[in-house]
């Protein structure tokens, strides 16, 4: 999967929104997704932008050629971050465990920035019972071992 960081004043969305072909969500925490592509409004100017792989320098591209008449900011950030989905009817209970978000109250679709245990994350909701975790590569190992315990705990009724 492609993944970029978008920052650019939200009066210019119109522009960067032709260039991903996506028409991006301009509420923090919503999000808006066509077939491979996906993006999160995470913060005033900011966006989470999700594509196909093999569609990341024909994005680039489309956005290196608005820049001079639309500045932003588009970073890919492909590498930096992974992906932990986490399903079932026990999810938000697992979820629960070291975020601080009232999750019951999450929107399907939307996606929220905020912290699990220490690690900055973007939570994605995607379905009743189903979250995806984006987090940086570092902090995998620590989140992902944590997810592991907790379940274990929930498991045998912890």
């Amino acid at each position: 999967m492609a993944r970029f960081n978008l920052r650019i004043a939200p009066a210019d969305l119109a522009t960067v929104s032709k260039a991903f072909g996506l028409t991006l969500p301009t509420k923090i925490g919503q999000g808006e997704q066509n077939g491979d592509r996906a993006a999160y409004c995470i913060g005033p100017d900011e966006w989470l932008l999700h594509a196909a792989e093999a569609d990341q320098q024909a994005i680039v591209a489309a956005f290196n050629a608005v820049r001079e008449k639309t500045p932003h900011s588009l970073v890919v950030i492909s590498d930096r971050e992974l992906t932990i989905s986490v399903t079932g009817p026990a999810a938000l209970d697992l979820l629960s465990v070291a975020c601080p978000l009232d999750l019951s109250r999450m929107a399907n679709g939307s996606a929220k920035r905020t912290v699990f245990d220490y690690a900055q994350v973007v939570l994605i909701r995607d379905g009743e019972d189903a979250f995806r975790i984006e987090v940086w590569r570092s902090f995998f190992p620590h989140v992902h071992g944590l997810l592991e315990i907790a379940a274990r705990e929930l498991a045998i009724g912890l």
